[in-house]
């Protein structure tokens, strides 16, 4: 899809137990940091949530609350900086301390730009798998599941999409820039996902020329992934597609079938489900001029 490169991406369901609660609350702080990072050295900002994520626990880690280190980084190399001794593979081990958490993800990045890592950067930038076995592969962890525990964060909470992100943040006004910390826009917040399909929901104000405009697309574009034409415009409460719609709905979707509800059409039940109008009209060889009644069985998948 064109527009998956250029679109502020992924809000992240409330999660119900404590674990899923602390990763959200994590991402939502940290990822525009990450996606910054990423503008800045090139590497994906998946990775960058993801490591955070496991070697901080979260923000919740002693390392993390002590040091403000997330990564797990040790002295080392040339470091002169701060530490603080931590048992680890072996006895007081020492760690690295950093004044703020922007300056550990920086550290963090300078890192990684070690002559031992730089096969990583010829992968795509999309390639989180390829980077995390890569990061196993060039020693970051003596964890032999570790590129496994990356990818189970990434995938878990679709930490991939941030590396799709191609805005760059500007420090806000009155801000240093060396200490500004890039924060979630109202973008970003708004976003959903849905078989997989990006959308945001309509408010009061909302026109396709309005909503292409802030997600730096085309009008023409949002209303043919909406199969709308140029006379209508998105009702406040209606989802509004980002990215082209699926064939049918996501096999993860626990009915192959939807019953039709009074005040349904074809064109809102396509929208319920992120499916192409004209697929849906084919997966039940309807005649264009079907119109769906109450109790009308329909396939999704």
């Amino acid at each position: 899809m064109q527009t998956a490169a250029t679109i502020f991406l992924c809000v992240f369901a409330v999660f119900a137990n404590a674990q899923r609660s602390d990763y959200q609350r994590y991402i939502e702080r940290y990822a525009a940091l990450a996606v910054d990072q990423m503008h800045r050295h090139k590497i994906p900002a998946s990775i960058t949530l993801a490591q955070g994520l496991l070697e901080s626990g979260a923000g919740k880690g002693d390392l993390a609350r002590r040091a403000n280190n997330h990564f797990g980084i040790k002295v080392g190399g040339s470091w002169t900086g701060p530490y603080i001794l931590k048992d680890d593979d072996a006895r007081n081990e020492k760690f690295r301390v950093y004044g703020s958490v922007k300056e550990s993800y920086e550290d963090h990045s300078l890192f990684l730009k070690k002559p031992r890592y730089a096969s990583l950067f010829n992968l795509k930038m999309t390639d989180y798998k390829g980077w995390a076995h890569g990061l196993k592969r060039c020693g970051y962890a003596t964890n032999p599941r570790y590129a496994y525990s990356l990818i189970d964060i990434i995938e878990r909470y679709n930490l991939h999409h941030y590396d799709k992100i191609k805005h760059g943040h500007k420090p806000k006004h009155g801000e240093a820039a060396a200490d500004a910390v890039p924060a979630i826009s109202d973008e970003i917040a708004r976003l959903r996902e849905c078989n997989g399909v990006l959308y945001v929901i309509a408010v009061e104000g909302d026109t396709y020329a309005s909503l292409a405009k802030k997600y730096k697309t085309r009008e023409k574009r949002l209303r043919r992934y909406n199969d709308d034409d140029r006379t209508r415009e998105p009702q406040p409460g209606a989802p509004v597609f980002l990215e082209q719609k699926k064939r049918k709905a996501s096999r993860k979707h626990p009915s192959k079938t939807h019953v039709v509800q009074a005040g349904q059409s074809m064109h809102s039940i396509s929208q319920t489900y992120a499916i192409r109008l004209d697929r849906l009209y084919k997966l039940n060889q309807c005649a264009p001029d079907y119109v769906p009644r109450p109790g009308d069985v329909l396939k999704i998948r």
